[in-house]
């Protein structure tokens, strides 16, 4: 038997792109402190890794000011911005933490994680608290593997099982890559 198959037209991607492939990811606000330095940096490199412990990785550039300071703390916290907090979002990957004060800057509010020393920001509708388990060297960045030990969401955001996306002020913001984002419009049942 002979399979014929249509006529695909299909792009090449150039290998600096190809990770866009996997995104639309949700966008994280990476908080760090150790002593009495913190910071915040935009990561769309973050994924789960194991549900039992509950794990992820995020991939961090060893020049990023965050970096350090996660090095140093061996813990972070990841924070999920809706939508409305697009431009704060923008801001914070502009400019380098070790140079201005990324909170003042974008005059987002800080509480009290319950688990890490590290910041979590009150406009953000998801958070994870993080404790790194090990680092890996990957390319040019260092991948930290790290342990979920506590979680926290929006109730109107998240109803303990999936994001709800019950309006654009709770709707978790992704990254498609460079200066675009974009927003999920719905869940499907199958």
């Amino acid at each position: 038997m002979c399979i014929i198959f249509p006529t695909v037209s299909k792009i090449e991607i150039d290998l600096a792109r190809a990770s866009r492939l996997l995104q639309p990811g949700p966008i994280a606000l990476v908080t760090a402190k150790h002593k009495n330095k913190a910071n915040v940096m935009v990561a769309a490199w973050v994924t789960n890794v194991s549900n039992d412990p509950p794990m992820v990785a995020l991939a961090v550039h060893p020049a990023r000011f965050t970096h350090d300071l996660i090095q140093k703390s061996g813990q972070f916290a990841l924070n999920i911005p809706p939508r409305p907090r697009a431009e704060q979002v923008k801001k914070i990957g502009e400019v380098s933490g070790a140079d201005i004060d990324k909170f003042v800057l974008t005059k987002l509010n800080l509480y009290e994680a319950k688990q890490v020393n590290a910041p979590l920001i009150v406009e953000c509708i998801g958070h994870l608290e993080c404790g790194v388990v090990d680092t890996i060297r990957a390319g040019n960045h260092i991948l930290f593997l790290a342990e979920i030990v506590a979680a926290s969401a929006d109730e109107l955001a998240f109803d303990g099982e999936r994001w709800t996306l019950a309006d654009e002020s709770v709707k978790p913001l992704h990254h498609l890559g460079g200066n675009w984002y974009a927003m999920l419009e719905g869940t499907i049942s199958v």
